[in-house]
């Protein structure tokens, strides 16, 4: 029998699929990586996708595992020799249990991000991983690249996040690791060599997440900020006001707010005049665990004295849960008005917080010197040191004029991000984005691990090649 006709007495015909029907699978999410594969196949259970992974190691068949398929980097995209089989997890979606006593959640790869919140949610509980993707996105890609998102300063990264894993090798054995456990000190970390592999060692099929109680008032805020020097006082100061009760931190550049508003008219500033053309807005948002009355008083106090120093000039505090809903949504609209506005060279990079405002003047400067008007749209988690750090075409500049310049942006920013001690992938992971990227600015030794890592897991090489590092 042939490769397809083994999957397909394998998984069934109906869940093989091929030519046309596999094109939303080979299209990344940005446009910008076409591949092509040789099937796409959407196995049901954990026992399935160890059996499709054992059937692609006979056959020397690489492997691409896929979840929502909104990565941003390129990593769940075959390449386009059309030799790769594309492992949809989209079937494994069951929540298969919540331990309220024990606060875990234990869910399978395929899950839509949102579909856990709300799981937690019907249980009284919160599962507190947050980004812009989460109607579509799955726990499996979370998983794989680590993400982050607007809660990471209390909650942390997905890694954090995670107690067991539920992983299939890349010879297809089981390793049935779903503990809910916070203490076990048995032995290598396995769970921690698998988030953030992008696939590239394993297939993570289901895991335990961590739980929290739900917060009994949340406070929100946008406020206008003078510059990125002011904006970083004023973390401090909300963190030494609030405490761990700071959720989120958010800042944005003026013009990534003011392009929202001008796109989506059914978007309003909560500002007017001068503030709504502030060069700097700030997020702000507080979970208390006492009473609304307790939240807010604690609130105004806080922003009440940041105005008074001057760390910003306006405040708009959200009186209701419409109010929070509409602040959030024009935060979480850059992303869409910056696709209406057209392609950028955009980087995810994160960097120590102190370091973070000579980071963007220097890094504006260089870039101003070297391609003289091109646009910078910058906006991220200020509270973890996360920066989304992008360049935009020059007046009258076309668009593939700019993407013929990326190496040299490229260069120049995280040339920036490595001489202030940053990192050039936050929380998109490195996928075949920056898969040539990172020999520039790893550790020599740190990469040599790594690739030992990635032959010892992988000696065949078939599990998502080309992506993270190369052997």
């Amino acid at each position: 029998m042939t490769f397809l006709a083994e999957l397909q007495a394998l998984l069934g015909a109906e869940h093989v699929l091929t030519g046309d029907d596999t094109d939303s699978y080979t299209l990344d999410w940005r446009g910008r990586y076409r591949g092509r594969a040789l099937a796409v196949a959407r196995p049901g259970s954990v026992e399935a996708v160890a059996a499709v992974v054992r059937l692609c190691g006979q056959h020397q068949v690489p492997l691409v595992p896929q979840g929502g398929n909104t990565g941003l980097c390129g990593g769940a995209t075959p390449d386009g020799e059309g030799r790769a089989l594309v492992l949809s997890l989209g079937r494994l979606n069951r929540v298969r249990g919540i331990d309220t006593e024990n606060d875990t959640i234990t869910v399978e790869a395929g899950c839509i991000l949102q579909a856990v919140q709300q799981a937690a949610q019907d249980a009284g509980r919160l599962f507190p991983l947050s980004l812009a993707a989460e109607g579509s996105c799955t726990i499996g890609g979370n998983l794989a690249t680590n993400a982050g998102g607007t809660q990471v300063l209390r909650y942390g990264n997905t890694r954090d996040l995670t107690l067991g894993l539920e992983v299939v090798t890349a010879d297809g054995e089981i390793w049935h690791g779903l503990r809910g456990l916070r203490k076990d000190n048995t032995g290598y970390d396995l769970r921690d060599v698998y988030i953030g592999s992008e696939g590239t060692l394993g297939i993570i099929t289901a895991a335990t997440l961590k739980l929290f109680p739900l917060p009994v008032a949340r406070c929100t805020a946008l406020l206008a900020v003078p510059s990125v020097e002011d904006g970083v006082q004023l973390l401090a100061r909300a963190r030494n006001g609030f405490g761990a009760a700071l959720t989120g931190f958010e800042l944005m550049a003026g013009n990534c707010l003011q392009a929202v508003v001008r796109l989506f008219p059914q978007q309003r500033l909560p500002f007017s005049g001068e503030s709504a053309q502030s060069p700097w807005f700030a997020l702000l948002e507080l979970s208390d665990s006492e009473s609304e009355a307790h939240a807010r008083e604690r609130f105004e106090e806080v922003l009440g004295a940041a105005i008074e120093a001057g760390l910003a000039t306006d405040a708009a505090i959200a009186e209701n849960v419409a109010q929070t809903r509409a602040l959030w949504h024009l935060r979480e609209s850059i992303p869409l008005a910056e696709a209406e506005l057209g392609k950028a060279v955009k980087h995810d990079v994160s960097l120590p917080i102190s370091r973070i405002a000579d980071f963007v003047r220097t890094t504006n400067a260089a870039l101003q010197a070297r391609f003289p008007g091109v646009g910078h749209v910058i906006f991220g988690h200020l509270g973890d040191g996360n920066l989304h750090y992008n360049v935009t075409p020059a007046p009258g500049q076309a668009e593939a004029a700019l993407l013929a310049l990326q190496p040299q942006v490229y260069g120049i920013v995280h040339d920036s991000v490595h001489a202030h001690g940053g990192s050039i992938s936050a929380e998109h992971g490195v996928g075949q984005l920056k898969v040539d990227e990172l020999p520039r600015y790893k550790d020599p030794v740190e990469l040599a691990l790594m690739r030992r890592i990635k032959r010892a897991l992988d000696p065949a090489g078939i599990m998502n090649p080309g992506k993270v590092v190369r052997t």
